[in-house]
C-alpha cells in the first residue's frame, strides 16, 4: 500500500494496571460481548488471541517491524473505550480519568517496554487534548514533564507533541517555545478532518473555504514547518466512497494546502 509507518494507539491503563494488561484477547472480547471478534482473530491471527493484551500488542509492534513498517505508540486515552468527546473525562490534564501521574507512569513504562526495539521510533505524548480544562500553561507544564520522562526512559523515541482543541491548534507555540533538555527528537502533530469545520464546505464556496482554512492551518500549526520543526498529520480523511460532499471538497483542498 505505500506506507511506511503505523500510529499504533494505546490507553495508559495497559501500561499501568496488570488486571488490564494480564487479559487474555480472547477473554477482553468476550467481556465486551464481542463474540465475532473473537472469531475472527481466532481465524485471521490464531496466535495472539490467547496472549496476554500486553504480550499481543508487542506481537503486533514485532510483526509490524519485521514487515519493515516503524511504529508511533500513540497514547489515546486513559481507559480502553471510545474517543473522543469534550465531556469523557479524558480530554485534558486532571480531568476524571486523566491523572497526570499516572500518565507519565504509563508513559515511562511504554517508552522502557520497547527500548532497544529500533522499529519504534516515536512516541506521541497524548492524543487530541480538549475540553473545558485545557489551557496553555498546564500544557507546558505537563507536556514537558512527558517529554522528559519518554526521553529519560527511552532516549532514542521521537517525542510527539499534540495541541489543544482537538489536536487542530500550536498557534500558542508560535511565541513561547517547548524548552526541553534535549534536541533534534521534537516533533509537533496535528489533527484536521472535514467535520473539523462543521458543514463550511457544503454551505460555502468551496475556493473561499479552502482559502480561509488554508490559512487557519498556516496560523495554527504549519507555521512551525518556517520555525523549522518536523509537523506530523497523524490524523486526517474522509469518506472515500465518493457520496460525502464536505470531505469530497475538504480532501481536494487538504491535498494542496
Amino acid at each position: 500500500m505505500g506506507f511506511n509507518c503505523v500510529r499504533l494507539t494505546w490507553p495508559t491503563l495497559l501500561a499501568t494496571n496488570d488486571s488490564l494488561a494480564s487479559l487474555s484477547v480472547r477473554a477482553s472480547f468476550q467481556k465486551l460481548g464481542l463474540l465475532e471478534a473473537v472469531a475472527g482473530v481466532q481465524s485471521n491471527n490464531p496466535s495472539i488471541i490467547d496472549l496476554s493484551l500486553i504480550q499481543a500488542f508487542q506481537a503486533v509492534v514485532k510483526s509490524v517491524g519485521d514487515n519493515g513498517v516503524m511504529v508511533i505508540l500513540d497514547n489515546h486515552l486513559t481507559q480502553p473505550g471510545w474517543c473522543c468527546g469534550n465531556t469523557d473525562g479524558n480530554g485534558f490534564f486532571n480531568d476524571n480519568f486523566f491523572n497526570p501521574d499516572q500518565w507519565i507512569l504509563g508513559l515511562t513504562k511504554m517508552a522502557t517496554l520497547f527500548k532497544g526495539v529500533t522499529t519504534v521510533v516515536g512516541i506521541s505524548l497524548r492524543n487530541e487534548l480538549r475540553g473545558s480544562r485545557q489551557n496553555a500553561n498546564d500544557w507546558y507544564k505537563y507536556m514537558v514533564r512527558g517529554a522528559e520522562a519518554v526521553h529519560a526512559a527511552n532516549s532514542d523515541l521521537l517525542v510527539i507533541l499534540s495541541g489543544l482543541n482537538f489536536d487542530t491548534d500550536l498557534s500558542f507555540i508560535r511565541d513561547r517555545p517547548v524548552s526541553l533538555t534535549f534536541k533534534g527528537k521534537l516533533v509537533f502533530e496535528v489533527h484536521r478532518y472535514g467535520f473539523t469545520d462543521g458543514q463550511a464546505w457544503v454551505d460555502g464556496n468551496p475556493n473561499e473555504v479552502c482559502g480561509r482554512i488554508t490559512n487557519n492551518i498556516r496560523k495554527t500549526s504549519a507555521y512551525l514547518l518556517d520555525q523549522g520543526w518536523p509537523l506530523f498529520v497523524s490524523e486526517f480523511g474522509g469518506d472515500l466512497r465518493g457520496t460525502n460532499v464536505n470531505d469530497n471538497r475538504y480532501l481536494t483542498c487538504f491535498w494542496h494546502c
